[in-house]
């Protein structure tokens, strides 16, 4: 009869407590967020990631009614920044625009992951996509891919082209170029575009293949002049370019997607807030004016989707990173 007893109470206790437990989750869901947001951009100010990350948290500010402010933490090909992130409380007040790099591509390029993208990231869901574009000094000698491979193939190991940090989807564009080219260049890696499009520009480096975003206001100016996009079809950005494929390089095909996350175990009912009011900003005619205008592909998702597309890019990208033979460290 005590054993009894004692299974009723345990059961009522559980029910109890998991009843607390669903009123407690739906609270901090009706009052999230009550305080401002930190939205972390593992790279620096004016590139691709620090864009979108400054537009979508304006949007985010507007609809969730607290500021939501840019932190860029870069370095280590968007690690350190992650590895803040994933190691954060739990609650939703600490969010990053991570990149497909960061979770496809760093797994198979860093032998020592300070986190482990797929497990230790929430999906919120993607805000965007683009194409990378390879562009040059505008008093370069190279005006077309067959001529970059004719001279590099006359003086290997002679020219360099910059990134924005070993990992991104710059540099694994790069990477694919001299792999299907067979070519030799050397990497140069940057803790971010700005300071490499500084450098480019200055002509401390040869080439780079940049986010669209970042290098458009450039290629507009005249101050740097873009050789070919790295789509499977041409930009609808850039479409008097040629695809990588389309100038010679058979296979060539590389692109980039941007997406929030949180830490692993913040509630679901607060990520399915923050993908609400992320999707809703996402529609907004200023956003989708000033991400179209800067060469963005507006594409929002939901946290499954987002997951979804994490699980295919890993094995793709790691097959890349494989056949590249890049590491770096």
């Amino acid at each position: 009869m005590m054993m009894l007893l004692n299974r009723k109470t345990l059961a009522f206790c559980t029910a109890v407590y998991l009843g607390l437990c669903g009123l407690a989750h739906a609270g901090v869901a009706d009052t999230f967020p009550n305080r401002p947001i930190r939205l972390v951009c593992p790279f620096t100010p004016g590139g691709a990631v620090d864009i979108a990350s400054r537009a979508i948290a304006l949007e985010l500010s507007k609809n969730l009614g607290q500021p939501v402010t840019v932190d860029n933490r870069p370095g280590a090909g968007g690690n350190i920044g992650g590895s803040e992130v994933a190691h954060a409380a739990a609650d939703g007040y600490t969010i990053m625009l991570t990149t497909s790099g960061i979770q496809a591509i760093n797994p198979a390029l860093y032998s020592k992951m300070p986190f482990n993208p797929s497990k230790d990231f929430a999906p919120i869901g993607t805000i965007v996509s683009m194409n990378n574009v390879l562009v040059v000094p505008v008093n370069s000698k190279i005006h077309s891919v067959p001529e970059l491979i004719a001279m590099a193939k006359a003086t290997p190991g002679e020219l360099n082209y910059a990134s924005s940090g070993s990992g991104t989807s710059i540099h694994m564009s790069g990477e694919m170029f001299k792999s299907l080219a067979k070519v030799d260049l050397v990497h140069i890696p940057y803790k971010g575009s700005s300071p490499a499009l500084t450098d480019l520009m200055g002509g401390q480096v040869m080439m780079m293949f940049d986010n669209i975003p970042s290098s458009m206001p450039f290629i507009k100016s005249g101050k740097l002049r873009a050789i070919a996009t790295t789509g499977a079809k041409r930009d609808p950005f850039l479409p008097d370019l040629p695809t990588m494929a389309e100038a010679g390089v058979a296979g060539y095909e590389s692109g980039v997607w941007f997406g929030l996350v949180a830490p692993s175990g913040t509630p679901k009912e607060i990520i399915t807030k923050l993908n609400t009011e992320m999707l809703k900003g996402l529609k907004s005619p200023d956003f989708v004016r000033r991400m179209s205008e800067s060469g963005y592909i507006v594409s929002g998702s939901t946290p499954e989707q987002m997951a979804e597309l994490d699980k295919m890019e890993v094995p793709r990208w790691g097959a890349i990173v494989k056949a590249s033979g890049a590491r770096a460290d």
